[in-house]
């Protein structure tokens, strides 16, 4: 064939090839403009101002459930990965409220353990259409608020209960000494335990409105600088009679350098409960040790008794409300149930830990450890104030 022609041929093929390769360019280039003006999901106007501040976690889903927006709760609770809703319940919803038009709440526990309902995280949510096409998720953290409610049914209900068996030996006694009238022998015994059965209900009464008090006390309101050794020298003279009633001696030693910042009635009520525990326990002709000293900045107190111990498996229940170890030993000793928990709460409440070693048979040891205030704070007129004497942690 002529070179000429196959030249011409080559450069109308040529020619072709770069004409389609422009061609394809130019609709490339007019596909990616075309995807490129498609606009990103956004929320109706002064929607995204109000989430702002509505102070709870949210989530925003679009018509398919992708996440348009999330507060950093969500993402902390795990209910969004990424833009994924993780918890099947919340997809539920959103599907529900697609559907229905209509708000749906639901309670939600999630666990934050290995074990189904230690530790659970319990949220309350809310879920809504907003606008046409994305469904918001209101998410509010009830964990603290249902505890406190469990907590308050069960000391309603404890205390009906422990109420109801003095109340109930109360009235007994009082018509079998009714009925005894003639029988001077039946009548001093029925009042002897009228009047023990009196003294339990009072102690009962007093302790509930003692920790009633702790509870909702503010330790700043009515503290001051105070001598940790002279309110323990007080707590065990208001334990001496009952120690002496079972021969029972009651030792101190040591001394605290340093004061503490604290409501003093409140503190030695907490000291006073520990000793009046280990007097209780102990028995008849032991001894009952205090001690006081002052280590890292911190007040510690000890108190140790001769008694029969607790068994590990015990130890981080004694400073439960009405918790006791064995029933009929407490009814023997006439305690309430409530002392302990009265010394935890007062303790906590001044920034300290108060702590427990105990061996069946070795009897038992409780430490309070309190943070005591530095030797410039101490002064009159101290820069800083007596609020500073607080500051200090107590170690683990």
């Amino acid at each position: 064939m002529n070179p000429v022609l196959l030249g011409l041929i080559a450069g109308i093929l040529g020619l072709a090839v770069g004409v389609f390769g422009m061609l394809g360019y130019i609709a490339s280039e007019r596909r990616r403009r075309d995807l490129a003006d498609v606009p990103e999901p956004t929320l109706p106007e002064g929607a995204a101002e109000v989430l702002s501040v509505v102070g709870r976690g949210y989530i925003v889903v679009d018509a398919i459930d992708g996440v348009v927006r999330a507060s950093p709760g969500a993402y902390a609770f795990g209910l969004v990965r990424g833009h994924t809703v993780t918890n099947p319940d919340l997809l539920e919803l959103t599907g529900l409220v697609r559907r229905d038009g209509v708000i749906e709440e639901r309670r939600l526990e999630l666990a934050r353990g290995t074990v189904p309902g230690h530790g659970d995280t319990i949220l309350q949510v809310r879920v809504a259409l907003l606008g046409e096409e994305y469904v918001l998720i209101l998410v509010e953290d009830r964990t603290a608020a249902v505890r406190t409610e469990e907590v308050r049914n069960d000391f309603v209900a404890n205390v009906s209960h422990e109420l109801k068996t003095p109340v109930g030996a109360v009235s007994l006694l009082a018509e079998a000494l009714a009925d005894a009238a003639g029988d001077e022998e039946a009548v001093r015994r029925f009042a002897g335990k009228l009047g023990r059965e009196s003294r339990r209900l009072s102690a009962l009464v007093q302790d509930i409105i003692q920790l009633s008090r702790l509870q909702g006390a503010d330790v700043v309101d009515r503290a001051e600088p105070v001598d940790v050794n002279r309110l323990v020298a007080d707590a065990i003279e208001a334990n001496r009679l009952s120690a002496e009633l079972k021969g029972i001696t009651v030792v101190a030693g040591g001394a605290v350098s340093g004061k503490v910042y604290a409501d003093a009635p409140m503190l030695t009520t907490a000291f006073r409960n520990l000793i009046d525990n280990a007097v209780r326990y102990s028995p008849e002709g032991s001894r009952v040790g205090v001690g006081l000293r002052s280590r890292d900045g911190l007040a510690q107190v000890t108190v140790t008794d001769q008694g029969p111990g607790i068994a590990p498996e015990e130890q981080e229940r004694v400073f439960e409300r009405f918790y006791r170890i064995d029933e009929a030993r407490s009814r023997h000793t006439g305690g309430t149930g409530l002392g302990l928990s009265i010394v935890k709460h007062v303790v906590a409440n001044h920034g300290g830990e108060v702590s427990l070693w105990s061996q069946p048979g070795q009897g038992s040891t409780f430490t309070v450890r309190l943070p005591e205030m530095d030797a410039e704070e101490e002064l009159p007129g101290g820069e800083g104030g007596p609020h500073t004497g607080r500051r200090q942690g107590v170690d683990a």
